[in-house]
């Protein structure tokens, strides 16, 4: 696998925000979306075998774990990971565009996915057929640029019924978005979401990597 970086750090996002948690940042993304925060991670990275990753994980001594990227299920060797970490006993997180099949992921991962809204420039990228796929306890993340965002999203979340099985997050594009924006549209609605900020940036300099 091509890994970016693995680092310890607070959860920033889902309902597991505030946890200690160990980050598996893999390499590349077939998407560009506008406001991507991790574009470093589109290129570079190193080689690993699975063995120097679990044990890089393991020193850490932290029993939350997230795959991300990138997008990490771009690399079909991921699934040996997941189902590493998972067979150790860990609770194991998956951040993914949704753009890619999810069929093969462990079911013993939880699925967070980051169904892309107009704004990011990406949305005919999202893979429809992947919703009935997801279990129950998986998420389902918005990111949101603007009203017309905010409005495509209530749509989706109305038109598929998404509250009725997964918590789904809508979450503001850091430094375009005003959060008590948001939230008054959300409440003005009384939208069945969770609304949520991206903690880490708020607790470090959000240009900050490895937090």
């Amino acid at each position: 696998m091509r890994i970016t970086e693995i680092f310890f750090s607070i959860q920033g996002e889902s309902t597991h925000a505030g946890k200690p948690c160990v980050f598996v940042r893999l390499t590349g993304c077939p998407l560009r979306c506008t406001w991507c925060d991790t574009a470093y991670a589109f290129h570079g990275g190193t080689e690993r075998s699975l063995d120097s990753i679990l044990e890089e994980v393991a020193r850490h001594g932290c029993r939350l774990v997230e795959i991300t990227g990138g997008e990490p299920l771009a690399q079909p060797d991921v699934h040996a990971l997941i189902s590493a970490l998972a067979d150790r006993g860990y609770t194991v997180l998956i951040e993914t565009s949704g753009a890619i099949d999810i069929a093969p992921v462990d079911p013993r991962a939880t699925l967070i996915m980051d169904l892309k809204c107009p704004g990011s420039g990406m949305a005919d990228h999202n893979l429809w057929a992947n919703l009935p796929k997801l279990k129950q306890r998986d998420e389902i993340k918005f990111v949101l640029k603007d009203r017309a965002d905010y409005d495509w999203a209530a749509e989706k979340v109305r038109a598929h019924a998404l509250a009725d099985r997964h918590t789904v997050l809508f979450s503001p594009v850091f430094g375009e978005m005003n959060p008590q924006t948001l939230a008054e549209w959300v409440l003005a609605d009384r939208l069945p979401v969770r609304c949520q900020l991206q903690l880490h940036k708020y607790i470090w300099d959000p240009a900050m990597r490895g937090v």
